[in-house]
């Protein structure tokens, strides 16, 4: 077994926070039920991988039972968040929260997964690969896309966030060719 070296020297972990703060980023909120019950949080590291076949990935923390729920689940949901649903962006973010409490806020799909009524897309997807980090405390899960929904092109505001703080993506911030 290939054992990984831990660093000596390296950026420092307030200075690498500070530089991934300075980049923006999609928010998603990924859903799941591995037979405890629905189970979902807030991601910022959601991001395709190839279009053949339909693959996509993200990154969780290994220390949050929810994100261990995720990672046993054979599939699951992610849902794209529109600025339109912050309130669900932070819901999912909290701790302690009661994230399916209310409803009328989520279904379940015909296939059993949990998704969020609201979110202006979704994708499906079975999990494919999963990768425990031995460095970082961390998963990495790749998933085969299966199935999504999204609203035609000028419906969707993209919800993103930066700096510790909640953005939004339109044609008012588009730049010109």
């Amino acid at each position: 077994m290939h054992e990984v070296e831990q660093a000596v020297e390296g950026l420092a972990s307030d200075d690498f926070r500070q530089a991934f703060r300075s980049h923006p980023a999609g928010v998603a909120v990924i859903t799941a039920d591995d037979g405890g019950g629905p189970v979902g949080l807030t991601a910022t590291s959601v991001f395709s991988v190839s279009a053949e076949p339909p693959l996509f990935s993200f990154s969780l923390s290994s220390a949050s039972p929810t994100a261990q729920a995720i990672a046993n689940a054979d599939t699951l949901v992610i849902h794209l968040l529109g600025v339109e649903q912050r309130e669900i962006a932070q819901l999912f973010s909290s701790r302690g929260a009661d994230r399916f409490g209310d409803t009328r806020r989520w279904a379940r799909l015909g296939s059993g997964e949990p998704y969020l009524v609201d979110a202006p897309i979704w994708v499906r997807g079975r999990v494919v690969e999963r990768l425990r980090m031995q460095a970082g405390a961390s998963i990495v899960i790749a998933c085969h896309a299966l199935e999504a929904h999204f609203p035609a092109a000028d419906e969707y505001s993209p919800l993103v966030y930066h700096d510790r703080a909640w953005h939004q993506l339109g044609a008012h911030s588009r730049l010109p060719d």
